[in-house]
């Protein structure tokens, strides 16, 4: 198959030269359309680069075609040429005709080569304040409500500022306080290599995002003061900002008490693949009940007191040499007020739990990062040290039918990594040092009032608190050398490696009439360590023509598990050669079009997470205990995509189909009590459990009306195993999502921006059918231009839930006036949310045995006033 495929490409007819002008210097932008003789429809189109090279892959049988290049201010040059491979050398001249009229037309979208140009001033209206406004409206790139950037369905792999990597991966920051009147273009570099010492040898198929700024100095920033009342209401922020090309910084101070959730100004959207993946993330083994949070404007829910303070600092401190300095602290402290009705449906049986929930969360982490880097074409060093500290703590309050229950947890959390990766020249061949080295702690320890389990903790007798106590340390290294080579179109890479991890955990779960529960089942004494000795060989090939892309990774492991565990009989322990190959293929169709497929192997031995042998109180109904084998994973993984993407059109389309199958030797036993009480716990039995998933996706911007159009549509469907009160059952479930936006400016004084979103989740386990879910949310705002200088929001929030006994619909309505001083950059702002007055929100959803409706208490009608400085 793939013989008659590479013989069907390289057969077409492959159209290249130079297009040079009068003095035969080459022109860079010229454009070069081939069509049939017979017919205006377009068989090949190329622009010129650089150097003034093009080249085009005709495929098509007709033997005569028509060649033409265009260039604005030189006569067109037209030839008929014979459809076969060959070279071209065009000379283009100056125009004689005089023009009675030149209308000059911004470009919207720019190519040049593997880059996209978006215009802001094409895209900008009166009401876009921050370069995110813009970017939002753009074709083909997406903002999630989290602030993560998708382009063409895909999260992006870098956001540079004139090429610099300020954020590492933090880039809400910038993205929400760069102002739009400072930035010209937003660049999407399409299959960027952000090492440049990679960049002629290692593909990738990755996108990153650049923001191109107006000035090569840019001193700018905001700040904002504001006020209200029901409650008294504040919100304070400073944000001065320094771009320049040796030296960029962002530095912020933001407070509110108004719901706006500023955490996610630092949320970490990095994807970094160095192979050098053991993350540092902290991990959550216990929690108190808290409820979903609803899916909308979080200024009309969110009970918070939050201060964020962020340093980011980039300096070229020599030649190619950058420092960087990230630094943020953020202290949150968030009201939580509403009840729960959970259903929980089992082969025999359907059991109800009522809660009313009174939560207080506290925030309080450090995060820091010090990086230095060299990016050059001969070599690449960068050295990532990171230390992040972590001093959270949750209440609650937890009212039942016929009991009150009070729970505390405490939860600190303290990370330090560094991380190195060295690339430089031996001869015609690359080296490449990579290692990574870190350590974890986390002491948790949550206190539950009344007592809980009565028949498994105490003899089926009241009592009055139970304790669970927790401590768990991770460290780690992993340590890697490679050599890389090109062989003409192919590069070969291999790497050797080790990694070692070693992770302790201790838990106890007190009882407080006997202080100590001394029954080895209910604690833990763990000592988990994984060891791997590793070689990986990479296999990449790129066509001239970059029409196909090819690449196999064979990694080969010894893989080492040893266990143990004061509770377990006899230490586990685990010895495998694992072999997880990987195969990644992207053909480019045309100009236009292109798919690609992926088709993979992986293996998951243990996670200590799911290890422990005694019971552990994970919150104030879960017990879980996994006195079982190590646990053994294998993954395969299949997708398949195609994308469509025309700059010129400003289209952009793409879908995916993937499957995924998993095989587990562990089966998850879940006992629910008839009070809601749940007991986990794994036993030994094969199972598996299948994964489909569809996407498509497409946008469209209108130039004459200047709309935007997305749509979205997602279905996901798995079946697995489950252990449901000793009955085995087969779960089942079904997930549709569709979403469509639009931006469109009606009149001069008139543009709406509109947002559709429905969801249907059903799910069944053998022959029990649960009620399928239906959710709706529409979003319409309204922008009311009463001048040049100012405007009148009208936000309409629409949601219903097909589930809900109460409340199945809510409509909200927000109004907002900003004033502007245009010679002074200063906004006044006056907003009214939640006009209404409408003080619950009913949310539903189910899983794979359990039916959910949330009733979440929101804020009351508040009015803010702000002033908003702009520098």
């Amino acid at each position: 198959m793939f013989s008659l495929v590479f013989f069907k490409n390289y057969s077409q007819s492959v159209i290249s030269g130079v297009i040079n002008d009068e003095k035969g210097q080459p022109l860079s932008g010229a454009t070069v359309i081939i069509s049939k003789k017979t017919s205006t429809s377009i068989l090949a189109y190329d622009i010129s680069d650089t150097q003034g090279k093009f080249k085009t892959n005709v495929k098509d049988i007709t033997g005569s075609l028509i060649f033409k290049v265009s260039y604005l201010g030189y006569t067109t040059w037209i030839k008929n040429i014979y459809n076969k491979k060959q070279q071209l050398l065009v000379q283009l001249f100056p125009s004689t005709e005089n023009l009675k009229e030149v209308f000059v037309e911004r470009k919207i979208i720019e190519q040049h080569g593997d880059t996209l140009s978006f215009s802001v001033a094409a895209f900008k209206d009166q009401k876009d304040r921050v370069i995110a406004d813009v970017i939002k409206k753009m074709p083909g790139i997406e903002i999630m409500p989290s602030g993560a950037i998708l382009y063409q369905g895909k999260p992006i792999q870098k956001y540079y500022i004139e090429g610099l990597d300020l954020m590492e991966g933090r880039y809400n920051l910038a993205n929400e306080n760069i102002s739009a009147d400072d930035v010209s273009k937003v660049q999407i570099l399409e299959n960027h290599q952000p090492l440049k010492i990679l960049d002629s040898l290692v593909f990738s198929e990755r996108s990153s995002l650049n923001i191109k700024l107006k000035k090569k100095l840019t001193i700018s920033g905001n700040a904002e003061l504001g006020a209200g009342f029901s409650p008294l209401l504040w919100k304070a922020k400073f944000t001065p900002m320094l771009f320049s090309k040796k030296r960029q910084a962002i530095v912020t101070y933001q407070s509110n008490n108004t719901g706006t959730d500023i955490s996610r100004q630092i949320y970490n959207f990095s994807s970094e693949n160095t192979g050098n993946n053991i993350s540092i993330e902290k991990t959550n083994w216990l929690s108190i009940t808290q409820l979903s949070k609803p899916p909308f404007l979080q200024e009309l829910w969110l009970d918070n007191n939050v201060h964020l303070a962020s340093v980011n600092v980039l300096q070229q401190i020599k030649k190619d040499v950058i420092l960087k300095l990230n630094v943020s602290y953020l202290n949150d402290f968030q009201k939580q007020s509403g009840n729960s009705n959970t259903r929980f449906f089992t082969p025999t049986d359907t059991i109800n739990l009522l809660e009313n929930n009174q939560n207080k969360l506290f925030t309080s982490n450090l995060q820091s990062k010090l990086i230095i880097e060299k990016n050059t074409k001969s070599n690449y060093i960068k050295n990532n040290f990171e230390v992040n500290k972590y001093w959270n703590s949750k209440r609650g309050i937890t009212q039942l039918t016929e009991t009150s229950l009070e729970q505390n947890l405490s939860n600190p959390f303290i990370a330090i990594r560094n991380k190195l990766q060295l690339i430089t020249t031996l001869g015609k061949q690359l080296i490449d040092f990579q290692s990574n080295i870190g350590y974890t702690k986390t002491n948790q320890d949550l206190e539950v009032t009344p007592g809980q389990f009565l028949n498994l903790l105490n003899n089926g007798k009241p009592y009055s608190k139970i304790n669970q106590l927790l401590e768990s340390t991770r460290l780690f290294a992993d340590n890697s050398a490679s050599l890389t080579k090109a062989l003409k179109q192919f590069t070969i890479a291999s790497k050797i490696g080790f990694s070692i991890q070693n992770q302790q955990l201790n838990s106890d779960l007190e009882v407080f009439e006997n202080k100590q529960n001394t029954d080895l089942d209910f604690l833990n004494r763990l000592d988990f360590t994984t060891s791997k000795g590793y070689f990986e060989n990479v296999i990449q090939f790129k066509s001239k023509d970059d029409f196909w892309k090819l690449r196999l990774k064979m990694p080969i492991s010894m893989l080492h598990i040893k266990l143990e565990d004061q509770n377990y009989s006899n230490n586990r322990a685990l010895n495998r050669l694992v072999f997880e190959p990987n195969f990644y293929l992207k053909k480019k169709l045309t100009a236009f079009w292109e798919t690609s497929f992926t088709a993979g192997l992986n293996y998951n031995y243990g996670d200590v997470s799911r290890l422990y042998s005694g019971f552990m109180l994970t919150n104030y109904r879960n017990l879980n205990r996994y006195n079982a084998p190590i646990s053994q994973q294998v993954n395969q993984i299949y997708r398949g995509a195609v994308s469509y993407r025309n700059p010129i059109k400003q289209i952009f389309i793409n879908g995916a189909y993937s499957f995924s199958r998993t095989k587990n030797n562990l089966l998850y036993k879940n006992e629910i009590d008839e009070n809601g009480a749940i007991i986990l716990e794994a036993i030994e039995n094969d199972n598996f459990i299948n994964y489909n998933n569809y996407s498509l996706g497409g946008s469209k911007y209108f130039k004459k009306i200047k709309t935007t159009i997305k749509l979205n549509a997602r279905y996901n469907q798995s079946n697995q195993e489950q252990l449901l009160n000793d009955t085995f059952t087969n779960v089942e479930k079904n997930n549709i999502h569709m979403d469509a936006n639009l931006d469109t400016e009606i009149f001069s004084w008139l543009s709406l921006q509109y947002v559709a979103a429905i969801s249907i989740y059903k799910s069944s386990f053998d022959e029990v059918q649960l009620r399928q879910v239906e959710t709706n949310k529409h979003v319409l705002n309204l922008f009311f231009y009463l001048t040049d200088n100012q405007y009148l929001k009208c936000t309409n929030e629409y949601y219903r839930n097909s589930l809900s006994e109460k409340n199945s619909s809510n409509y909200f309505l927000n109004f907002s006036y900003q004033y502007t001083f245009k010679q002074s950059n200063i906004d006044l702002n006056l907003s009214w949310n939640n006009v209404l007055n409408t003080n619950e929100f009913v949310n539903v959803y189910t899983n794979e045995f359990t039916y959910v409706e949330n009733s979440y208490k929101l804020r009351p009608s508040q009015v803010l006033a702000s002033i908003k400085f702009s520098f």
